[in-house]
């Protein structure tokens, strides 16, 4: 088994392209949100809400996901699921109520929610184990050029056509995608799943109930749920009404976030591989990488816009930080229980993504008055302080934890 290029674009690629959209899904909204809150007459707790609600969704299909991604293989499920997210952007794209617009975004959330896990289990079964981390970096990558292209070239689409035509774009897109999935990623004979459901349930539980798991595992969750809720969505809005540019000038600083996402993912993993071999632990590179992350925010939440863009290209190279806590917990248990390990992080960090998203709306819509066009500056502020200090008591957890299991990592 090895990594040539027929095996590389038959399964890295059609995989990729359906992480590349799964991320370009997660953030459109952040350059649309703008003219969907005016056309919607959408104020800041209604935009929340809805962008969030893929969130939701996504999280809800994580626990049964790796027990259907083992019985059924990756091809099939992602090719699936995709189908749900092709019609949950068609949705989107004609409704004429915010009723329809969250039903859109729901499906579009549930559909692309294998688009990483499928992936995973595919490059396990594919790919020979010493090239499984450069494979999945890439893969990562592929998700942080989705999130590039949500930004400037979604701008370029708006200028001769509108939101809901980007979005039976999107819809076509997608079709294609899960078409490509299900014709070309080949079949591997799955072997014979002897695990009772009982027995998943059961590990899903050990894992549920592990000081392994909550020792790192609410810091990793709060700094993730904020970094997810605050690039899919507020970053567009907080440039505009706090940094006062123009949809134009959003546009390429959102650019620049997707790059620091993009380089994030690249080099971290390469980092925590280097300085493992001088004894720093994974966990501690991303405790590192997490306090900076924190540190960012402040310059967001005490405006220094002059230097915006720096700040935001800074926000997603250390905002990525947080995946190295799946490497770490993964290592912590048996190997028969790492996808459920993944899985079970994930479900946490979505659903507490949802709620800091659609939260910080309602925060900013307290201030703002139901203002649908801009929204208060004073209201980022409090929204983003609030996000900010739940990462610091989680971050005090998380030394606290570690100090009293008498830890050498930190």
């Amino acid at each position: 088994m090895n990594l040539s290029p027929s095996l590389l674009a038959r399964i890295f690629i059609p995989f990729a392209l359906g992480y590349f959209l799964s991320y370009l899904y997660r953030v459109v909204n952040t350059i649309i949100a703008g003219d969907l809150s005016k056309d919607m007459q959408l104020d800041a707790g209604q935009l929340g809400l809805l962008t969030s609600t893929y969130l939701i969704s996504f999280a809800a299909v994580q626990l049964p996901l790796g027990i259907l991604l083992d019985r059924y293989g990756p091809r099939k499920i992602e090719a699936l699921l995709l189908l749900f997210a092709a019609a949950g952007a068609l949705v989107f794209a004609m409704a004429q109520s915010l009723g329809w617009l969250i039903v859109g975004r729901a499906l579009i959330g549930f559909g692309v929610s294998a688009c990483l896990m499928a992936a995973f289990k595919a490059f396990v079964q594919w790919f020979p184990k010493e090239k499984l981390p450069l494979v999945n970096g890439l893969q990562f990558t592929a998700g942080g050029f989705g999130i590039l292209a949500a930004s400037t070239p979604v701008e370029f689409a708006l200028t001769f056509t509108d939101w809901r035509g980007v979005f039976i774009g999107l819809a076509l897109l997608t079709l294609i995608v899960s078409l490509l999935v299900f014709f070309v990623v080949p079949d591997k004979p799955m072997p014979p799943n002897r695990a009772s459901l009982k027995e998943h349930i059961s590990g899903i539980l050990h894992i549920f109930t592990s000081r392994q798991f909550w020792g790192i595992s609410p810091w990793a969750v709060s700094t993730q749920a904020s970094f997810l809720s605050i690039m899919s969505l507020w970053a567009g809005p907080w440039l505009r009404d706090v940094a006062g540019l123009e949809r134009a000038e959003i546009a390429p600083v959102l650019s620049w976030l997707a790059i620091g996402v993009i380089a994030g993912y690249f080099f971290l993993g390469v980092i925590a591989e280097r300085l493992n071999r001088y004894g720093f632990s994974t966990l501690h590179v991303a405790s590192i990488g997490l306090v900076m992350f924190i540190l960012v925010q402040l310059a967001l939440i005490f405006e220094w816009t002059s230097l915006a863009t720096f700040w935001w290209v800074l926000f997603g190279f250390f905002g990525t930080t947080g995946v190295l806590a799946y490497a770490y917990l993964s290592q912590q248990f048996a190997p028969e229980l790492a996808g459920r390990v993944n899985t079970a992080l994930n479900l946490l960090v979505f659903v507490f993504a949802f709620i800091a998203q659609w939260g910080i709306g309602v925060v900013i819509n307290w201030y703002s008055e139901g203002n649908t066009e801009h929204y208060s500056q004073f209201g980022y502020q409090v929204a983003f302080s609030i996000a900010l200090v739940l990462q610091v008591i989680t971050m005090l957890w998380y030394f606290w934890q570690a100090r009293a299991a008498g830890s050498s990592k930190v």
